[in-house]
């Protein structure tokens, strides 16, 4: 056994022990996590002006603290960035990375030394509690690539600003640098066709043993990789890659097809980063849930979906959780968001220890007629489908089809697919969604909605939408629906 491999099975035991044991007595650690945030923002003026040094409790955190958005926080932002001190935080930020708004154009997401470093160990203990779980450390062996966005970032007034994956490039441990591809000035490259072509090229003869990325740039590069080689399978090309690594999307209606080109059946681990900090990680390979970071310097609250557009929402903190309800996750950081709306909704599985599963996003719903429907009753429709009759898909969107021509209104499924599906593969996809979602079975059984309808475009026209849109590549993607009809009618042009 490689040194680096025995080090790794003892600092794998030794973490997921650690790991165990925080998530046992998750809200005591989160408590304390509390105390922290409040001790270090209250001399900030985003503290002083919500009286930190008077909150004892988290009660009286609720009172003094509000549910914040990127819009509300922007005023502290703004100022932050002209290099302001002691804003949201001590300090200056470290870095800001820089992500799309839809409202508010550009978001600059503040992350300090604290932050930045929790993002490097969350990444870390994900592949350390799969060794302590597996035994498995022969990916460690080989080269590793992470598909991310490029490491070259921009000066806001002496701050340096990018996407998180590229800000995350400057943060590699030593101990991986040796192994990780592609090269600093390949990963710099920013049109993304060009530069997926050039890792292909890079990569093709290296012995890849891990792969890190969102989903439908990780099939993009597989894509490639085949074209470039003529070969059939990546296995053919990687013959020790063992590991893939992605976020951002589910990956359950890509799994199929991510298996034909591959070839043979690997593991996978699913992690949950986001600019404003490192959520979650799949931490067993017989479960595809997520393990909650309690000791990330992040407090967590939680606000059951119905709640979240009322003036009072109800908030609660991990010990107050219940399984299977639909939650909006709230954050407050060590980067200064406080009482942070990060748009995503969560359920949770597990409370001892805390376990999630993100079931869509609190922007991404329709309701066009009263069936708030979501993303997870969605992707969950289509896999069953993909299971079913063995389908093999590429992306798809679903939208309200209000006002049709003739006939009832309808939701509109456009899915990215070599052949059209069978019309009882149709009728299968809309059962399942209406048995998942009693409203929605509702309105179709009475009379309100016909039966979803389904149009085809063919592999690669979502790419071309979002290069349209300038945002091919990085942790772009497109949303899969939507309560109006804007994404829908834009990808219809590229039918």
């Amino acid at each position: 056994m490689a040194l680096n491999s025995f080090i790794a099975k003892i600092w794998a035991r030794r973490l997921y022990s650690r790991l165990r044991k925080e998530g046992k007595t998750a809200y005591k650690v989160q408590e304390s996590v509390l105390r922290t945030l409040i001790q270090k923002g209250a001399t900030t003026a985003f503290g002083k002006h919500h009286g930190f040094k008077n909150i004892k409790t988290y009660q009286e955190f609720k009172d003094q603290v509000p549910l914040s958005d990127y819009e509300a926080l922007k005023p502290y932002i703004e100022r932050a960035k002209t290099g302001e001190k002691n804003v949201l935080w001590p300090g200056i930020p470290k870095y800001f990375a820089k992500t799309s708004g839809t409202t508010s154009g550009a978001k600059y997401i503040p992350i300090t030394d604290g932050s930045i470093k929790h993002q490097i160990a969350g990444a870390r203990n994900a592949l350390l509690s799969y060794i302590a779980n597996t035994g498995k450390t022969s990916f460690l062996g080989g080269k590793m690539i992470f598909l991310q966005g490029s490491p070259s970032l921009e000066n806001t007034n002496g701050i340096p600003t990018g996407r998180l994956s590229g800000i995350v490039a400057h943060h590699v441990p030593a101990y991986l640098l040796k192994n990780r591809m592609p090269s600093f000035q390949t990963n710099c490259i920013e049109d993304w066709e060009e530069k997926v072509d050039a890792i292909c090229k890079e990569t093709l003869k290296a012995d890849m043993r891990l792969i890190s990325g969102i989903p439908p740039w990780a099939k993009m590069y597989f894509e490639k990789l085949l074209a470039e080689s003529g070969k059939k399978t990546i296995a053919e090309i990687f013959k020790h890659f063992t590991l893939f690594v992605h976020g951002g999307v589910n990956f359950r209606p890509y799994k199929e097809h991510f298996n034909r080109l591959i070839g043979k059946k690997i593991d996978t681990i699913e992690t949950y980063p986001a600019s404003e900090g490192f959520i979650a990680f799949q931490d067993a390979q017989d479960r595809d849930d997520l393990l909650l970071i309690v000791n990330g310097g992040i407090f967590y609250e939680f606000v059951p979906l119905p709640e979240l557009e009322k003036e009072n929402p109800k908030r609660l903190h991990i010990g107050q959780v219940e399984l299977g309800i639909s939650y909006a996750i709230i954050l407050n950081t060590n980067a200064g968001l406080w009482g942070y709306k990060i748009g995503d909704c969560i359920e949770f599985t597990s409370l001892h220890p805390p376990r999630i599963k993100v079931v869509g996003r609190t922007a991404h719903y329709i309701s066009a007629f009263g069936e708030h429907v979501i993303a997870s009753e969605v992707e969950q429709a289509m896999s069953a489908a993909i299971d079913t009759f063995n389908l093999e898909i590429g992306e798809f969107h679903l939208s309200p089809m209000i006002n049709p021509q003739q006939g009832l209104p309808y939701h509109q499924w456009i899915v990215e697919v070599q052949q059209p599906f069978s019309k009882e593969c149709c009728h299968y996809i809309d059962h399942q969604l209406q048995e998942k979602n009693r409203y929605y079975k509702d309105l179709i059984q009475g009379g309100v909605l016909s039966r979803a309808k389904f149009i085809y475009i063919t592999p690669g026209r979502f790419n071309a939408f979002l290069k349209s849109q300038g945002k091919l590549g990085g942790q772009n993607k497109v949303p899969r629906l939507a309560n109006n009809r804007k994404t829908a009618d834009a990808l219809l042009k590229f039918a």
